[in-house]
């Protein structure tokens, strides 16, 4: 892997991803503006609130530039808030997206914050007793075609990726190394993240 992976820092737990990806040997550079995603090898769209990060992607003209890269097929984590902002359709309210995962979500599907929680997932791809962190999640009502469910809580798909897009309704910064983490870093250390970043992140 050469180069930094940018985590989108204007608003949100930009900080506690930076800490675990840290932990994993990546560097991170935070993304404030356009210039700050010269190089990057991947792109963390963190939790937060996302009519704010919205609102803040477009003051910034980062969110054309972010979804450049992202259809580039650079590999791109977007947790919680970053998920809502990479459907294809929001509800509750409805708002405006990047459209880069074919999911429909709902914002706040599983409650406010008393509802959150830690609770477990299922998924081939994950190890027995992984749990996530769910804090005012989004709840994926709809899955296209192309996408992948790799994870599920009860019966709703949590984790789900489209191309190099891996989205999840829960918090894995906020667990220590968590699984979803491993699984994007070796995602930046593969042959075709390298190719996005080399078409795309300059």
């Amino acid at each position: 892997m050469h180069g930094p992976v940018g985590v989108l820092a204007l608003q949100g737990d930009f900080a506690e991803h930076r800490q675990a990806l840290e932990r994993r040997g990546v560097t991170v550079r935070l993304v404030r503006r356009p210039a700050d995603l010269r190089g990057v090898v991947g792109v963390v769209l963190p939790g937060g609130e996302s009519t704010t990060m919205l609102r803040l992607l477009r003051l910034e003209a980062l969110d054309r530039p972010i979804a450049d890269l992202a259809r580039a097929g650079l590999p791109v984590l977007a947790t919680c808030a970053g998920l809502i902002l990479c459907a294809r359709s929001v509800s509750g309210p409805e708002q405006p997206s990047l459209g880069l995962l074919d999911v429909d979500v709902q914002r706040n599907g599983y409650g406010r914050q008393v509802h959150s929680g830690t609770f477990p997932l299922r998924g081939s791809v994950l190890p027995p007793g992984t749990t996530g962190v769910f804090i005012r999640a989004p709840r994926i009502r709809r899955c296209g075609p192309g996408v992948e469910v790799l994870a599920r809580r009860d019966e709703d798909p949590v984790l789900v990726r489209q191309g190099a897009v891996l989205g999840a309704c829960f918090h894995p910064e906020l667990e220590h190394n968590h699984p979803v983490t491993e699984m994007f870093v070796a995602q930046l250390r593969s042959p075709r993240a390298a190719a996005g970043a080399a078409t795309g992140g300059r």
